[in-house]
Order: C-alpha cells, then sequence, then structure tokens
C-alpha cells in the first residue's frame, strides 16, 4: 500500500532496489549555519561515488534556503520561491528532513512543511558503499567556498521514507527503538564514529573540530567525508555510550576478549614496546621527550574511524608504560598527524612538531603542560611553515629564481642562544626535482633544511644544514623523520661530547645516521653509519636527552606478518637504545640499563662443555649473554627460535673473514622478510666477542661490543621453534662465559 507524504505515511516502510541498494529514504541532520550568504554547501549528503549524490544543500540556487541537492539538479527543486528563508544564525540548531517516496520529495523544516515536489525519474539507488560527507556537497565538488559553515548536532539517514510526524519527534542524540536509522552520526555522543558501524573509514578536511558536542565545520573546504568498507552487513558494535554514561556489557565483554586474543597472539611481544590495537602502518616513534622524571613517547597509528593519530605513552622506567589519550589526531585544520618530534622548553611546556597532513598544508606545533600532558592544543597559526604543494615549500631564491624547500617530518625543535631551530626532510622535494639523471647533483640525496624561529609560532628559513657525502650514501636516498641532539660521552649520559647526532632515515635503506660538529647553525658531519642494511627493516628513528644526559632512542620495525589487520593490531618498535660517543669517534649502542629489571631465572653453562643444544632452556622471551674467543671459527654465535627438526631457526653470528655481524632469517618460518642482513663489525687483534641477544615472540635483537646491532622480526610457524644453539664453522672458537634469562613481560597484554 502507497500512502501519500504527511502525517498519514506510515514510518517504516522500507523501499530497497536490486542487490539491497535503497531507493527511498530519509535524510535528517540539525545543523546552524555560521552566517547566511553562505552558499552551496551540505550539511549532510549521501554520495554513491559515482558522480550522484542527494544532500541537505544551504543556498545554491537561492540565498538563505534549504533544498535538496543532486547531481545536475536531478531531484531539486529549481523555483524555491515559496521556500522561506532560513533566519537562524549561529546559535540555536534547525533540523531539516528530506524524505525521497517514490517520485515525491518532502522537505521539512523542525517538523512543518518546507517545500513538496514531484520528480521526473524514481529516486537514486545507494549501496553498502556509499559515502556521507559534511560540508562539502558532494564528492566531486572542489570549490574550498562551497561548503557548509556551522555547527551540526546530529546527522542519520533512514533507508526508508519517514513521516512528518515521526520527524518532528525525534531529537537529537536519541534514537526511537522502533525507527533504528541506516547510519547516524551523534556528534555529542560518540564524536566522529558512525554509531550502526556501517561507515568506518573517515578523512577529515581542513578546519573541522569537536566541540561543545557538536561538529564544527570552518569553511573554505572544511568537510567530513566518512566511507563504507564493504558491501556486507555493517559490523556491529556495542550499543551507544559515552564517557558519562553506564559502560554496557558489551564493551566490557569486548574489551575483555580483545586482551585475550592479544594475549594470545605467537608473534606479539612482551617487553617490546608495541601498539595497544588498531593499526600502526606507519608505525613511526614520534615526540619522545623528558620531563621531570618521566619519559614521553608518541606512537603514530592509523585510528579506525578517524585518521592517523599519536598515541602518546609515559614511562618511568623506560619498561612499563602508561597509555595516555591521543596527543593529536585529525581536526582543527588537519585531515591527520604524521611524524615529527618534541621539545619541552624552559618553563616547562612540551611542544610537539608534527607534518599536517593531507594535501598542501605543512609543519603544525602543539603545545602542552604538565605534570601530565593529557591535554594538547595546537596553534591556531599552524601551519607555521606552509607547503605549496604536498611536503614541499617554494620559495623565490637569492638569484630570482624558484627554490624547493621540505615542509615535511619535522625534526625535534632544539633552542640555541635564545633561539628555536628545526629540520625538515627532503623526500618529496628529492621526488619532485632530484630523482633526473640531470637533476642538479645538489638537490640529488639526502639533505634537510633548517628553520629558525624566535616565538616558535613564526619561522623563517636559514638553508640546508649539511652536505652529504656521495662517499657515504647514494642519490637515492632521502634524509626524513630526522632526530638532531647532542652525543653523550658515556652510556650512562653525563656530560655531553663535543659532537652532535643526527639520526634519520631514507626509505629505500632504512636507519641510518652521521656523527659530527653543530656550529655556526650548520653540521659538519665526520662519521656515518647505518642500522640496517639489506632493508629498511630498523626504521623511523626518535630520540630524547633524559635526566642523566642519556640519548635514548627507538625505531619502528616495519616488517609486518600478512593479514596483520585480522590480528587487531599493528606497529613494534626496537628496544630502547643508549647512544654514546666511543673512544674512537664512532657511535656506540646497547639496550638500556633499565630492560634487565625484566630478567628472571638466570641459567649459566660450563663454557668448557658447549653442547650444540641448550638442554634445559628453551623459549620465545629471553635474553642472552656471551662472551666467546673465535679463535679459528670462520663463524660463530648461535641459533635461536629453532625446532628441533632444524627445519627452522634464525642464525645470529660472527664472520670472521667477512668481518660482519650476521642475522639470518631464511629460515625463520614462512611470512616476513626472510634475508640475510649483514652489519660492519671489525675485532680489534684478540678481542672478546660479545653477544647479547633478545628473543621476543617475533622480535629477535642481537647488540656486538657495544658497537654494532641487528633488530628484526621473525615468524615461526612451528610449536617446538624455542630452542637456542651453540654452533661454529670452519675452524674453533670457545665461549669464555654465557648466561641466559628468562624475561618477564611489561606490556599491559
Amino acid at each position: 500500500m502507497i500512502l501519500a507524504f504527511g502525517s498519514l505515511l506510515l514510518a517504516g516502510v522500507t523501499s530497497m532496489g536490486m542487490a539491497g541498494q535503497i531507493l527511498d529514504k530519509t535524510l535528517v541532520v540539525w545543523a546552524s549555519p555560521a552566517n547566511l550568504d553562505q552558499r552551496a554547501g551540505s550539511a549532510l549528503t549521501l554520495d554513491d561515488g559515482q558522480s550522484h549524490f542527494d544532500g541537505v544543500v544551504f543556498g545554491e540556487l537561492s540565498p538563505k534556503k534549504w533544498m535538496a541537492g543532486s547531481d545536475t539538479f536531478s531531484r531539486t527543486q529549481r523555483d524555491q520561491s515559496a521556500s522561506p528563508n532560513e533566519a537562524n544564525q549561529g546559535k540555536s540548531f534547525v533540523q531539516i528532513a528530506i524524505v525521497y517516496h517514490g517520485r515525491e520529495v518532502a522537505i521539512y523544516r523542525n517538523g512543518k512543511d518546507y517545500a513538496r515536489y514531484t520528480i521526473p525519474n524514481m529516486p537514486n539507488p545507494f549501496g553498502n558503499r556509499a559515502t556521507v560527507l559534511f560540508g562539502r556537497r558532494h564528492l566531486d565538488a572542489h570549490d574550498p567556498e562551497n561548503s557548509f559553515v556551522g555547527r551540526i548536532k546530529d546527522a542519520r539517514i533512514y533507508d526508508r521514507a519517514l513521516s512528518r510526524d515521526t520527524i518532528a519527534a525525534m531529537k537529537p542524540g536519541q534514537i526511537a527503538e522502533a525507527e533504528q536509522p541506516w547510519a547516524w552520526w551523534s556528534f555529542g555522543d560518540q564524536g566522529l564514529r558512525e554509531t550502526t558501524g556501517r561507515f568506518t573509514e573517515i578523512q577529515l578536511v581542513g578546519d573541522v573540530r569537536l566541540e561543545d558536542g557538536c561538529l564544527v565545520l570552518g569553511g573554505k573546504g572544511a568537510s567530513v567525508i566518512s566511507t563504507a568498507v564493504g558491501d556486507g552487513p555493517a559490523t556491529p558494535l556495542p550499543k551507544e555510550w559515552t564517557f558519562d554514561s553506564p559502560v554496557p556489557e558489551e564493551a566490557v565483554r569486548s574489551a575483555r576478549l580483545l586482551r585475550e586474543r592479544l594475549l594470545a597472539d605467537p608473534y606479539r611481544p612482551g617487553y617490546h614496546f608495541c601498539v595497544p590495537e588498531d593499526m600502526g602502518i606507519p608505525g613511526d616513534p614520534n615526540g619522545a621527550f623528558y620531563y621531570k622524571g618521566r619519559y614521553h613517547l608518541m606512537y603514530l597509528y592509523s585510528r579506525a574511524g578517524s585518521g592517523f593519530c599519536w598515541g602518546h605513552v609515559s614511562s618511568a622506567d623506560l619498561v612499563h608504560w602508561r597509555h595516555h589519550p591521543d596527543a593529536i589526531g585529525p581536526g582543527h585544520g588537519d585531515e591527520g598527524c604524521f611524524s615529527g618530534g618534541a621539545f619541552v622548553d624552559s618553563d616547562g611546556t612540551a611542544y610537539l612538531s608534527y607534518w599536517m597532513l593531507w594535501g598542501a598544508k605543512g609543519i603544525g606545533i602543539a603545545k602542552s603542560t604538565g605534570p601530565d600532558f593529557d591535554h594538547w592544543t595546537k596553534l591556531d597559526v599552524n601551519p607555521v611553515i606552509r607547503s605549496t604543494e604536498f611536503g614541499v615549500t617554494e620559495i623565490m631564491g637569492p638569484d630570482g629564481k624558484p627554490e624547493y624547500l621540505g615542509s615535511a617530518d619535522p625534526s625535534n625543535i632544539w633552542k640555541h642562544d635564545g633561539r628555536y631551530y628545526m629540520l625538515t626532510g627532503n623526500l618529496l622535494v628529492l621526488n619532485k626535482v632530484g630523482r633526473s639523471t640531470d637533476s642538479p647533483v645538489d638537490e640529488q640525496g639526502d639533505r634537510v633544511y633548517l628553520f629558525e624561529s624566535t616565538d616558535l609560532a613564526h619561522w623563517s628559513y636559514r638553508h640546508v644544514f649539511y652536505r652529504r657525502n656521495p662517499a657515504w650514501t647514494n642519490k637515492s636516498e632521502d634524509d626524513m623523520c630526522p632526530s638532531f641532539l647532542p652525543l653523550p660521552s658515556s652510556p650512562d649520559g653525563g656530560p655531553p661530547s663535543e659532537k652532535h647526532l643526527l639520526l634519520f632515515i631514507s626509505h629505500n635503506k632504512g636507519c641510518q645516521y652521521y656523527v659530527g660538529s653543530y656550529r655556526n647553525d650548520h653540521f659538519y658531519p665526520d662519521k656515518h653509519g647505518r642500522m640496517t642494511w639489506v632493508d629498511n627493516t630498523y626504521f623511523a628513528p626518535e630520540a630524547l636527552i633524559d635526566g642523566k644526559g642519556r640519548q635514548v632512542m627507538w625505531a619502528w620495525l616495519t616488517d609486518n606478518p600478512g593479514g596483520e589487520k585480522d590480528r587487531g593490531w599493528s606497529g613494534v618498535y626496537g628496544l630502547p637504545r643508549t647512544l654514546w660517543l666511543g673512544d674512537d669517534g664512532t657511535l656506540c649502542m646497547r639496550p638500556v640499563k633499565e630492560i634487565e629489571s625484566l630478567r628472571g631465572e638466570m641459567r649459566t653453562w660450563d663454557p668448557g662443555r658447549m653442547p650444540p643444544r641448550l638442554e634445559g632452556f628453551a623459549g620465545d622471551s629471553f635474553e642472552l649473554d656471551a662472551s666467546i674467543d673465535c679463535g679459528s671459527a670462520a663463524q660463530i654465535g648461535f641459533g635461536v627460535r629453532s625446532s628441533r627438526d632444524g627445519e627452522e631457526g634464525t642464525r645470529l653470528y660472527y664472520d670472521a673473514a667477512a668481518k660482519e655481524l650476521v642475522f639470518d632469517s631464511t629460515h625463520s618460518g614462512r611470512d616476513g622478510r626472510m634475508v640475510v642482513e649483514r652489519a660492519p663489525l671489525e675485532l680489534k687483534p684478540g678481542e672478546t666477542l660479545n653477544l647479547r641477544i633478545f628473543v621476543d615472540k617475533s622480535v629477535v635483537e642481537v647488540y656486538a661490543n657495544d658497537r654494532q646491532a641487528i633488530c628484526r622480526r621473525v615468524y615461526p610457524t612451528k610449536a617446538d621453534s624455542l630452542g637456542v644453539e651453540f654452533f661454529q664453522t670452519g675452524g674453533k672458537g670457545s665461549v669464555r662465559s654465557i648466561k641466559a634469562w628468562t624475561m618477564a613481560p611489561s606490556n599491559p597484554y
């Protein structure tokens, strides 16, 4: 039975097209325009991704009037003279509802008739891969002036035509049991999350923020774009709840089940920091700083339903971490936050420098005060370094020609002689002007750009920070995720040496560094080294100076298993390393001493009778410390995560002829990067080989003589791949001492 529009229309009548597509529908939104002169923005749009859309549009054909926006106005009433002008501006909210029932369209304002007309064809169908927009009229509308400016309190879509009375009875933030929506955004209770679980991916464009329980759109293209990711049924989520309401039983059960699932994951480390849940891809460590006894560390991750955010943890011991609210994420001009650093000024204010996503954004800064640094405020002047295109800033050089600077991946900020300094990375500049065979030599390879400020809000470009040595890096390598700090003279900190350390990545070759002198606002490298050699597994370094004067660093391990999203988490860091300047001017490294607090039962073996397999000691979470006289052995070291049949195992050893520390993961399992990685290590005549090996589920690290280290991930598949073996080939060496400890987990789950 088909009934006409008005109070007699039966609520709940559903009209579905083929393959579950929506034909009849109702769009409802509570909106407050910031001004009444704006044109052609949308408070709520449903877009099929094929240039068809229906939306609650303001002032497109006639100023100050609401209308049913559509592609080529095919479902829009062109003569709007009978529709009253909108008079509400900026304060209270008006409810606008558009109902599509067959060829009939009705618009209601605050539950009263606003417009009614007949369209020549049936409504446009929308399926489960539709997109919902707030601000922009439709996906193909790119004019920044044609976006809705104002506030939205509640928005919902029904897969059926609702009656006027049903619509008039609605209240924002509330849903009647008999009128469940097809999609619903209750910004005051759920933030940007769509409550049914149908729309799970969110992109923010421009000046978007949540404020006083409302979505606020600042205009000039500001939009929220929410996308459904599949054709199947919506993903069920726990029923609605807020920080102020009772926690529903479903949420408690889900949280417990997630913890138990993660605890049972054979590849989730126990004492290497890992992202608590969600996808750390990219998963750079960011924003590390030390203040009054606590280490603060940010982790980049893709937050479901939001975008790229900086998670925040802190610790008093570098081992056990407390989780804070996310520090920064999409909003306030950002559509996401990418890599950067941290700095604490003399007044105790902490600052985060970060890359604003997407498009021609630039470098942003956020600040917070202690003691917990739970709440961060982005500077109103962001971007403090403005991009003219993605990751690139074009300026006019002294010769009157264009000059290109990087405006991506800022370093930590530092203070020198009363001024603030920051570096920016060059990947996007290299891609733009440095990769051609005829590119200027100065534009090839790695470089960073120095910026200066007197107030942290206004920054000016100084110059390229250092000159690349082609003998150390090749022209394909970039310099991103830079960290620039003074280099201590001992592993325990103390007064700094006369050298500085520049840590960075090239995307194709991973983590590396320069040791050099910092003077006259330039850096003069005199040594170069790498922390990964065969690929880029050891990636995206981040470092801080702590209260002891130590430089402590972390890096993201990029080697991830297949099907990772199904595991519910992604993102692992190497152990925190303390870095210092050796007596010979080279970089030295070892895990921070605090890791030893996790040691459990210690086992030792008689060095004179070393068995091939260390019986009585097996596992996937331990530390091993061995001193070895290499003698005439060509190769000498240990196998870990080894199965009894010899089919699986990871070999860690010293290659005397090649003078290399070797990590052989070619038989480590059936996933990940199964390669042989070789790091240069030359033992002095008569020098003992000291190996410290850390095994933690899928993470294996080996340190040698405080001068070299390799860290990788492995994915054994056999249940008995828990063995530890000693081996030597091509001659005979001897073990002087060997100790091993089980390691207690420190991650909460």
